[in-house]
């Protein structure tokens, strides 16, 4: 094993199947000369050229629709947005384009396509850089989500979404590129729609997904000092969602706790929260408790940002409440 950062797993995995496929090719903002704006693409100008690393303008809309449409010439194209609020301005290609050739197509043309990108929040960037769109992506059929949560996990996804014959969207964080993890020295590639149990326990069940899970830990030890066992499920995949998962720890534990950075309404918790009562809610001995974000848009106030955001002591309060502790 050896250890790596964030972005250089990211870095590594594009760079394996670039070698491996001359039909892969990154193009975004800043991926090229930059070296990425979060330094997630360093050197790969100088291995692969500029013909395949490939510098844009600011126009989001342009190149994701330049990558729709090299999809059906053969290509397999990366497309990074430098954070994806931004991929607001090309979701009518992702949505539209990229999610519906197939079908469209009556299966004549697959759209094997990447678009990948940090998502959320990332400190005081205020309510139109703080966004997450996991659910608004998950929700469209045709596409497949991902949200890794640590190095080991980013690469061997990454390559499995490069090689995937469908449109994936693959978000990151820009408060976990420098993060530290062990990945393995030879190559590998993880399953899409799988999830991990990072931690087993009996009293309750944690589902989370990217950076926020790490509240998720914390929370889990302090709880444990009081002898409260937390069982941690990391998604990975939103869509496809290992709702089996999800479903054989909730029949362990009876309990369900879901930590998601995101807006309250209509999220990805809404989901995993239908499909559990819908399946085993006879397992139930208490309500499932979600925790979200405030339902406003993102402050740039550190201390409204502090009070927006989910945290461990969110999470502690809500372990509490469905196990019933009392002091």
């Amino acid at each position: 094993m050896k250890v790596l950062q964030f972005r250089q797993a990211i870095c590594e995995a594009m760079s394996e199947e670039m070698r491996r496929d001359e039909s892969i090719y990154l193009m975004g903002e800043e991926v090229a000369e930059y070296n990425g704006a979060y330094k997630a693409s360093k050197g790969m100008l100088d291995e692969f050229g500029e013909k395949r690393v490939i510098d844009t303008p600011i126009s989001e809309l342009g190149f994701a629709g330049i990558g729709v449409g090299s999809t059906m010439t053969g290509n397999r194209p990366i497309i990074e947005f430098m954070t994806f609020n931004f991929a607001l301005v090309g979701i009518d290609q992702i949505i539209n384009n990229a999610a519906k050739i197939r079908q469209m197509s009556g299966g004549q043309f697959p759209c094997p396509i990447v678009f990948r990108g940090p998502t959320a929040s990332a400190g005081q960037l205020a309510a139109t850089h703080s966004q997450a769109f996991e659910s608004w992506f998950a929700n469209c059929p045709g596409l497949k989500v991902i949200v890794p949560s640590n190095p080991y996990d980013a690469k061997g996804l990454l390559k499995s979404a490069i090689r995937d014959d469908d449109p994936v969207i693959f978000m990151e964080s820009e408060q976990m590129y420098g993060d530290k993890g062990e990945v393995p020295e030879e190559e590998y590639i993880l399953p899409i729609g799988v999830a991990d149990i990072n931690r087993a326990g009996t009293d309750v069940t944690i589902v989370s997904f990217g950076k926020i899970i790490k509240e998720a830990y914390t929370a889990a030890d302090a709880l444990e000092k009081e002898g409260i066992s937390c069982e941690i499920i990391d998604l990975r995949t939103v869509r496809p969602l290992d709702i089996e998962s999800i479903l054989t720890s909730v029949r362990k534990t009876n309990r369900l706790v879901i930590l998601e950075e995101a807006w309250p309404f209509g999220n990805v918790s809404t989901e995993i929260t239908y499909q559990v009562q819908n399946e085993v809610f006879d397992y139930l001995d208490a309500p499932i408790e979600k925790i979200n974000t405030a339902d406003t848009p993102a402050p740039f106030s550190p201390v409204l940002l502090n009070e927006w955001l989910p945290n461990s002591e969110d999470v502690i309060a809500a372990v509490k409440k469905v196990v019933y502790f009392k002091k």
